[in-house]
C-alpha cells in the first residue's frame, strides 16, 4: 500500500494548526477552534462540517507514523511517508497520519487519525493522487468528502459499526498561499506533544 502502513497490528519544530477531525463513531467532521481568553485560559469551539465539502490536501508531505495519549497529551513520531517508518515509542501509541488540508472558508487545518478503517481510506486516496501526481506538476489535489460510509465490524462483542469519510479527487489546483507558507516553516523533528484532539479509533 501506497503509505507503507500496516493495517493488521493493534515533533515537529513547526507551529502547530488548528485542527479538523472526523468522529469515527458518529461520522462527524468537525472543523476545531481553540481562541485565547483575557484569564490565560483557552475557550474550544467546534463547528460541524456539511458534506459535502471540499478540502485541498498536500498528500506530498504527509505524513505517517505513531500517536499516542501521553502526559495528557497526544504525542506524535511521524515522518514523511515513503521514509523508513519510525519505531513504535511506547504501547500507548497506535499507528497513525497526518495531513494538512485546505479549506475555502476555513483555511489550513491539520488533520489526524489513527482508525484502520480511515486509514485506509486515506491510504486509498492517497495512491490515487500519487499516480496522478505526475500529470498535474506544481499542483495538489482537491478532495470533494461527500458524506459517510458504513464500516461493519465482527469483535468479541458482537458487530460495531464505524464510519469512514467517502472521498474522491474532483480536480487539481495551484497550491495555496497558505500551504507555501507552511511548507517554509522548520523540519519536522520525530516526536512532539500536541493538545488535546479527540483523536478515534476503531476499538
Amino acid at each position: 500500500m501506497a503509505l507503507g502502513m500496516n493495517f493488521d497490528t493493534s515533533g515537529t519544530g513547526r507551529k502547530f494548526l488548528p485542527i479538523v477531525k472526523f468522529d469515527a463513531k458518529s461520522g462527524d467532521m468537525m472543523i476545531v477552534n481553540r481562541d485565547p481568553q483575557s484569564d490565560g485560559t483557552w475557550e474550544k469551539t467546534e463547528i460541524e462540517l456539511k458534506f459535502p465539502t471540499h478540502a485541498v490536501c498536500d498528500f506530498a508531505n504527509i505524513e505517517i507514523g505513531w500517536i499516542g495519549y501521553v502526559d495528557n497529551k497526544f504525542d506524535y513520531v511521524m515522518a514523511k511517508a515513503g521514509q523508513k517508518m519510525p519505531a513504535c515509542p511506547s504501547s500507548e501509541h497506535k499507528q497513525g497520519v497526518r495531513l494538512r488540508m485546505f479549506f475555502k472558508d476555513h483555511g489550513l487545518r491539520e488533520f489526524s487519525h489513527t482508525s484502520k478503517n480511515v486509514l485506509r481510506v486515506i491510504d486509498a486516496i492517497h495512491t490515487q493522487a500519487e499516480s496522478e501526481a505526475a500529470a498535474n506538476p506544481g499542483k495538489m489535489p482537491v478532495i470533494t468528502i461527500t458524506g459517510t460510509e458504513t464500516i461493519k465490524m465482527q469483535t468479541k462483542q458482537g458487530e460495531l459499526r464505524f464510519k469512514v469519510p467517502a472521498m474522491e479527487i474532483a480536480k487539481w489546483v495551484d497550491v495555496p498561499a497558505e500551504m507555501k507558507e507552511a511548507a517554509k516553516a522548520e523540519p519536522a523533528k520525530t516526536s512532539a506533544a500536541k493538545p488535546v484532539a479527540e483523536l478515534d479509533d476503531d476499538f
